[in-house]
Parts: C-alpha cells; sequence; structure tokens
C-alpha cells in the first residue's frame, strides 16, 4: 500500500507502516491543489489537520482504503462522503485521552492556586501570601460535558482527592461509570461549580456555552475547555466572568483558531479577545492539552495498530 503522509508525526507511525509493508510518502509543504492532482495514486492517507478533506477531494481519492486522523476530531474530514466511497476512517481519541486528563487537571488547580500570578509576583520581588491564598478541588462538585475518552480520562484523575463529586451529562445513555455520574442536564446546571468540556465539534456542543446556557447555572462556576474553541461564545464568557456567572476560565482552546489549530486568527472584529488576555481570571494555553511527548508516540502507535487490524 502506498501512503501519503501530510503532516509530520512520531516516527513510529511510518516505521511500524513500514513494518507492515507499505511505502511512506510524505508531503508536508503542498498546497491542497497540489495534492488533488497525486492523491488517486495513493492507498492510505494520515493527517492531523493541515486542511479539510471535502467530497471534492474525496471524490478525486479514487484508490484511498484510509484516511488516519492522527488525533481524535474529525470535523476536518467529510465523513459520510468518505463512506460513500467506502473509505475507512481511523481516528486515536485513545492515544492523547490520559494528556488531556492530565492538562485539565493542571489548568483548575493552577488557577485555583493562583499559581501564574504568583510567581510572576515573586519574578518581580513581590511576596504576597494573603493575596494569593488559593482554593481547594475538596468539595466542590465537577461536571464532565462530554463522557468519552477525553472526559472519562479526567473523572478518572479526579477520584484521586478526596470529597470531590464528579458528575457527567452526554447527548448518549448511560455512559455514567465509578468516577462519574451521568445527570440530566437540569441537574447538571443545579449542582456544577466547574465544568469541563470534552465535546466533538459537531452542530449540537457548537456555541453551546452562550449566555443563555450560562445563566442557567445555579452556582457560579469556573470552566474548563480543553475540546474545541468553538464550543464557547467568548464575547459571552467575558460578559458572564464581569458578573461572576463564570468565576474563571482555564481555556485551552480558543473561537479564533484556525481550522488548522496552528495559530489564532490575526484579526479580530472587537475587543473582545483583548479583554480575555487581560482578565486575571482566565489561564490560557496554546491547543496543547493532548500534545505531550508521550501522547505523540501513543497517537502514532494506536493509529498503525488499527491500521495493521484492519488491512493486514
Amino acid at each position: 500500500m502506498n501512503i501519503l503522509h501530510l503532516d509530520e508525526n512520531h516516527p513510529v507511525l511510518a516505521e511500524n507502516l513500514s513494518k507492515l509493508g507499505c511505502i511512506n510518502h510524505f508531503d508536508y509543504s503542498s498546497t491542497k491543489e497540489e495534492i488533488l492532482s497525486e492523491i488517486h495514486k495513493y492507498d492510505g492517507l494520515v493527517i492531523r489537520s493541515r486542511f479539510t478533506l471535502d467530497s471534492d477531494f474525496l471524490d478525486k481519492a479514487t484508490n484511498l482504503k484510509f484516511i488516519a486522523r492522527v488525533g481524535a476530531g474529525l470535523e476536518n474530514i467529510d465523513i459520510n462522503h468518505a463512506y460513500k466511497h467506502r473509505i475507512e476512517v481511523i481516528a486515536a481519541p485513545e492515544g492523547n485521552s490520559n494528556a488531556v486528563g492530565e492538562h485539565a487537571l493542571a489548568m483548575i488547580l493552577s488557577l485555583f492556586n493562583k499559581l501564574k500570578q504568583a510567581d510572576l509576583q515573586i519574578r518581580n520581588g513581590q511576596w504576597n501570601r494573603e493575596e494569593n491564598r488559593g482554593l481547594e478541588l475538596a468539595g466542590k462538585t465537577v461536571g464532565i460535558i462530554g463522557y468519552g475518552n477525553m472526559g472519562k480520562s479526567f473523572a478518572k484523575k479526579l477520584s484521586g482527592f478526596d470529597n470531590v463529586e464528579v458528575i457527567c451529562y452526554d447527548i448518549k445513555d448511560n455512559v455514567g461509570d465509578k468516577y462519574a455520574q451521568q445527570v440530566s442536564l437540569l441537574e447538571f446546571q443545579a449542582k456544577a461549580q466547574i465544568v469541563s468540556l470534552h465535546t466533538p465539534l459537531n452542530n449540537i456542543s457548537h456555541n453551546m456555552v452562550n449566555i443563555n446556557f450560562m445563566s442557567q447555572f445555579s452556582n457560579p462556576f469556573y470552566l474548563i475547555n480543553t475540546a474545541r474553541g468553538s464550543a464557547v461564545v467568548t464575547k459571552d464568557l467575558i460578559a458572564a466572568m464581569y458578573t461572576n456567572v463564570v468565576l474563571g476560565a482555564c481555556l485551552d482552546v480558543l473561537e479564533y483558531e484556525k481550522s488548522s489549530f496552528e495559530s489564532v486568527f490575526e484579526t479580530k472584529d472587537d475587543d473582545t479577545f483583548s479583554k480575555l488576555l487581560e482578565s486575571d481570571k482566565v489561564l490560557l494555553s496554546p491547543h496543547v492539552a493532548g500534545w505531550t511527548l508521550e501522547s505523540k508516540k501513543k497517537l502514532a502507535t494506536t493509529i498503525t495498530d488499527k491500521i495493521s487490524k484492519t488491512f493486514f
């Protein structure tokens, strides 16, 4: 099988494919139009998020047997059109779920304990102990929206903390387990004090966290988003923080990201982004929750294991 790699990944991915007898080809720089003229030559495609694989692209991939997305989200692939052409779509949400769970936990603990602020103050010669008095997770209710691989990973890590109740809400039934009790959205909004998003990008999750959604919570809450930036309406989040509906936010992803996830938009239509950057209630990271050294290899091995089981 001839395999085209459109994004750089851990070398174990290509190495394992070679062991299966595949011939690896690498193109990290050609435009989508240039790839289109060559895609009919390949049996397999390995991609992260470089560009969208739409119906036009898939129509020209006449010999393609699989698309391997080295990650979890599949929003950049026209799944239905791929299946129409009998192209297997392979993803690896198991590969970086542990990394995402750890990152979500790290962000909320950092925000609660004011680690960013304290570190900067000490570097500037300030020793403010009372100003940096933190909060504990103990005694709080953590609500997880989207209880798949990522949500379950976060919940499992929370089980090591004393007196932390973990609940989850999901559009699928019977996904709860010993780490999180599945509840209705009404109960979720009545109890949650920390809300962590672990949803895929779809019509339901897009702009889900808006002013109407946030205003339905009985308690002021903290928001964690390690899923997709488009799930949160940033302007509404800023407004909710000004009124203390939301007490703080940990954002690994932003509404302003490009679809490739490699950068944010260079221009904004208003000052919302500036307000986000200026807020001491917000902790930011550049879409790296699942981006550890270990997860890079896990993603690669997960993908090759699935290709092996399906085609060899």
